[in-house]
């Protein structure tokens, strides 16, 4: 296990001090006056303003905009007694919110807003599956490791670092298996009653939409006798939970084959009447197209589309698609029927998010009630000082 070399000195220009002071965990490289004492990607720098004064302790990635990702605003050694305390401290904290009494699958660490700046590190029955994507938590990455090992005891440790998002941070894409033995199949988990089967090598991100896991509750409440248009569907997440909890039928619509496959499996695991569901392998802009032409119209439409917008610069592009979608979907639902829609763009605050889905109504013709709004479950918190750990969004609409 590597010894930490003395930190670093990281200097800020004048006046750009004032976000580290609110304790936002990032600086951005236009902020940086200069760098000292840094020999590799994601060492430790001790962060001074320009006035020499000590604002806390971070990590360098040489080739980001963010520059250096804050692990503390104390004085304080970062090696492995300070990780295995935070990821301690973030298993503590989804004890304490009752959240192993109810399913197998949490997310143990989630980044900035547990105070581990670019892991995250998601818990499936007996086997975590974590990312690491930034050079500090990369630096770090043995220590990290052991110290999940140690807290949790899993039989395996997956990584599924294979974003493009490494790349900003000088690092390759990286998958495998850092400890234990997988298991030979897909790993079945629960919510509730509701049954899942999780894919943590070809899946997804870490393999499934854990963040998604309050709003599948809420969905499946208001799908009894309904017909449902479950769009962007994954493996099926809110149409199993619509279908388990007596939905009419249940239409899954996305691009890939192989989800579908596993939502056919899910469908099974929960002894659910296969006759009641339809996979569509296809684009949903062009297939509700389809629908809106033949004025197919359902009772409860769900968009749970992917991130589209990665950074500021595709807001507007990122507003156009969601307000296409959304217009498309309010065509298609009945009168006083149910419109759950979300994004998952950190990008697209809440504000603007609420204004194109208005606009979508506004050109789809329909009055549309906000009945309520929904956002990312209680394992993926968000920290206040850090405004772009709150990134999904979710609006109940009912459409006249």
């Amino acid at each position: 296990m590597k010894q930490q070399p003395a930190a670093g000195i990281l200097k800020l220009k004048k006046g750009r001090d004032k976000s580290l002071r609110r304790k936002h965990p990032w600086i951005f490289s236009g902020a940086v006056e200069s760098i000292q004492g840094i020999s590799a990607n994601g060492e430790i720098v001790k962060v001074f303003s320009f006035e020499k004064e000590f604002l806390g302790m971070a990590s360098v990635s040489l080739q980001s905009q963010i520059r250096a990702r804050m692990w503390a605003f104390e004085d304080v050694n970062i090696d492995r007694r300070f990780i295995y305390q935070a990821i301690e401290n973030a298993l503590q904290l989804r004890k304490q919110k009752g959240l192993f009494e109810c399913t197998n699958a949490i997310r143990i660490v989630n980044s900035e807003a547990d105070f581990m700046p670019g892991l995250i590190a998601d818990l499936y029955d007996d086997v975590i599956v974590c990312q690491l994507l930034s050079a500090g938590v990369e630096f770090f990455k043995s220590e990290i490791i052991s110290c999940l090992d140690e807290l949790i005891k899993p039989k395996a440790i997956v990584e599924r670092s294979d974003t493009d998002s490494r790349k900003k941070e000088g690092l390759n894409k990286c998958a495998g298996l850092l400890a234990g033995t997988l298991p030979d199949d897909k790993i079945s988990i629960f919510e509730g009653e509701t049954k899942f089967l999780v894919d943590v090598v070809q899946g997804h991100k870490t393999g499934f939409y854990l963040d998604q896991r309050d709003n599948r509750k809420i969905v499946a409440s208001f799908c009894m006798d309904k017909e449902v248009l479950n769009c962007f569907s994954y493996t099926g997440g809110f149409g199993i939970s619509a279908l388990a909890n007596g939905a009419k039928t249940l239409i899954n619509i996305d691009t890939s084959a192989d989800a579908l496959k596993i939502a056919e499996d899910n469908a099974r695991l929960n002894q659910l009447d296969p006759g009641k569901m339809e996979n569509i392998t296809g684009d949903v802009f062009k297939v509700l197209r389809t629908f809106r032409d033949a004025n197919r119209l359902f009772d409860v439409i769900i968009l749970d589309p992917p991130k589209f917008a990665e950074s500021a610069s595709q807001i507007e592009k990122a507003a156009r698609g969601y307000k296409d979608i959304n217009l498309l979907a309010m065509k298609l639902l009945k009168p006083g029927g149910l419109l759950f829609t979300f994004s998952c763009s950190g990008h697209m605050v809440p504000e603007l998010f609420r204004k194109v889905v208005s606009d979508a109504a506004i050109d789809a013709e329909r009055r549309v009630e906000m009945v309520r709004t929904l956002q990312q479950a209680s394992d993926h918190p968000v920290l206040l000082n850090f405004p772009e750990s709150f990134y999904l969004k979710g609006l109940v609409c009912r459409v006249w």
